[in-house]
């Protein structure tokens, strides 16, 4: 694998990050001494014609021989690919690897053209909250509860699943989260991202019952004030989660519409006739889910009061005295599809035009749950939740014991367990169609509100150790689910929402937090870990070994899941170990540095 031609997207291989409509930017493949490839071309598809053009030798060093081609941003999304000739005929180099048969274009590197998005999101570190488990104030004990609430002790068990799920009610409030920020400024991360906090009929709020304001049960719209100055006052960012697919069938806009046919706001949903054989109002939902009629994104006035207007709901909360950095937009795979109408592409463009017209370093960042790589790149979202390219794959590697674990989607059979070579050829099927810019963009996540807890998918604090490992050390942006960093457990979404135990610090998993702790700060301290590319060299079963480089440095990293042979490998310099406490590396007379053999672990050394 280490002998293997390589190029990737990041400023070692392409220096100018930031190409503008019609710029020719320089370039580079690294190909290892002893490599056969004796010429070099890259192949371009501006305007959809191929074009070749030939490569030429820029410099050698201790890491092979680099060759330069110029190649032309033509188009907002342009194409390239390197043919490499060697003794035994070309090969072809894509974003998926080096390959010895003809491929389609789908699988090309990219330059993208399109406005980058803000420069702060490469360096952050996200903290998921769900408010209702996060931290009570003392203002919470003397709210009202709605009619839909199962009121609940900070101790009482969540219900993972059933009617009641929903309705459990613990009391969770923004001025909580607010009292907590030093232990996230202990842990180290720079980013707040908080579920849905307008009013609802649940306690996830993804039911939206009004856009207009925060709901009571969190403290309203003045302690969310009051966390966005707390949060910016340590020079962190605050992020919201906002429903573009569907409202809660008690929003205003809906119950106006369903009581009246000739209403505004009939428009603004699908709905279909009653009948003597359904008497039920008939209307499209996510996923056949009453509760949540699904918008329809046909509508002007909808794209006016969602997203246009000077005064619509998008704008309002990215302006003081809230200033929200951005959204996280859930079911964006689902936003703008139904049947026929296909305006997902339309939607993302013209939200993310909205958030950075309104701030210029206004982030917008999609859910998607299974492939999203006809999503992106498309002058619209920002990024992605990267399940199926990170969460899946890490998730079916490091699984442990015999007991079922659901993923993300539901599949029959849940995880499947699988070997190294299986979660490499998925990590990289999904990374190599979509631009080095949206990649290093998505976030990579162990889990989520949504999801099993990593502790419970892999058993045991060193296995969670390889995980957090990859999470803080792969391109992307890691994102923790809050509790994670306490070895908190659970099956599912829903029976993963655990209240935060503040008031048991006895049942917390210090060397979990202390690892997490660790990680954090080395992402931080590396320039390479946040910046650099990605280089694998070796995978078996139980190992991966990769380098993350940059002009700075280059970060190598070992992640085991279980003891195995030792590693060798050649044309490495010295390196310090940097996390995991391995020795130092040393090449021997043959230039080879032999890596750990134990395992589980996780080992990071800085190259010298």
């Amino acid at each position: 694998m280490s002998l293997l031609p390589h190029h990737d997207g990041s400023a070692l291989y392409v220096p100018e990050q930031e190409p503008a409509l019609g710029d020719t930017v320089d370039v580079f493949v690294r190909v290892p001494a002893g490599a056969d490839v004796r010429q070099v071309h890259v192949r371009t598809t501006g305007d959809g014609e191929p074009h070749f053009a030939e490569a030429v030798v820029d410099r050698t060093d201790a890491g092979g021989v680099w060759w330069r081609v110029p190649v032309e941003a033509r188009n907002p999304v342009s194409n390239y690919r390197f043919m490499l000739t060697g003794r035994r005929g070309h090969r072809w180099l894509n974003a998926a690897g080096v390959v010895s048969h003809d491929v389609p274009d789908n699988g090309d590197f990219k330059l993208v053209t399109h406005a980058p998005p803000p420069a702060w999101a490469r360096d952050a570190v996200i903290y998921q909250i769900f408010p209702d488990r996060f931290a009570r104030s003392a203002a919470a004990d003397g709210r009202e509860l709605p009619d839909w609430a199962i009121p609940c002790d900070w101790d009482t068990p969540v219900i993972g699943r059933g009617p009641q799920t929903p309705h459990q009610f613990y009391g969770g409030d923004l001025d909580g989260v607010t009292g907590r920020l030093d232990h996230l400024d202990r842990l180290g991360v720079n980013t707040v991202y908080l579920t849905p906090i307008f009013p609802a009929r649940s306690n996830h709020r993804y039911d939206a019952a009004s856009f207009d304001t925060v709901d009571p049960l969190l403290g309203g719209d003045a302690a969310l004030a009051r966390l966005a100055d707390a949060v910016r006052a340590r020079g962190w960012r605050l992020l919201g989660d906002i429903t573009s697919n569907h409202t809660g069938d008690a929003h205003e806009w809906f119950t106006r519409a369903a009581a009246d046919g000739s209403a505004p706001e009939r428009e603004l949903y699908y709905f279909g006739e009653a009948t003597g054989r359904d008497p039920e109002l008939s209307y499209e939902s996510w996923n056949g889910v009453r509760s949540l009629p699904k918008l329809n994104w046909g509508s002007a006035e909808l794209r006016r009061r969602f997203a246009t207007a000077d005064d619509s709901l998008l704008r309002r909360w990215l302006r003081p005295p809230y200033g929200l950095d951005g959204w996280r937009v859930d079911v964006a795979n689902m936003t703008g599809r139904r049947g026929a109408d296909a305006y997902t592409h339309e939607v993302a463009a013209l939200l993310r035009e909205v958030v950075v017209g309104t701030r210029a370093d206004g982030l917008l960042m999609a859910e998607h749950g299974h492939d999203h790589t006809g999503d992106l790149d498309r002058d619209g979202w920002h990024g992605t939740m990267n399940y199926v390219g990170f969460t899946d794959p890490v998730w079916s590697w490091l699984r442990h014991g015999e007991q079922s674990v659901p993923n993300f989607l539901g599949t029959p059979g849940g995880v499947v367990r699988r070997d190294a070579d299986a979660v490499l050829a998925t990590m990289n099927a999904y990374r190599s169609l979509i631009s080095w810019r949206s990649y290093t963009h998505s976030w990579q996540l162990l889990g989520s509100h949504d999801s099993a807890r990593i502790r419970t998918v892999v058993g045991d604090a060193a296995r969670q150790e390889v995980a957090a490992g990859l999470l803080a050390t792969m391109p992307g942006t890691p994102m923790i689910f809050a509790g994670d960093e306490l070895g908190l457990t659970g099956a599912n979404g829903e029976g993963s929402r655990t209240p935060m135990p503040w008031h048991r610090p006895e049942s917390w998993d210090a060397s979990t937090f202390a690892t997490y702790r660790s990680l954090i700060a080395l992402r931080r301290a590396e320039p390479a870990l946040r910046h650099g590319g990605l280089r694998w060299l070796h995978a078996d079963a139980d190992t991966l070994v990769f380098l993350r480089e940059a002009p700075t440095g280059s970060v190598l990293v070992l992640a085991r899941r279980a003891a195995g042979a030792p590693v060798r490998l050649g044309g490495l310099p010295a390196g310090e170990n940097i996390h995991g406490g391995a020795p130092a590396l040393h090449p021997d007379a043959t230039g080879t540095i032999t890596l750990p053999a134990d395992g589980p672990t996780f080992q990071a050394w800085r190259l010298t």
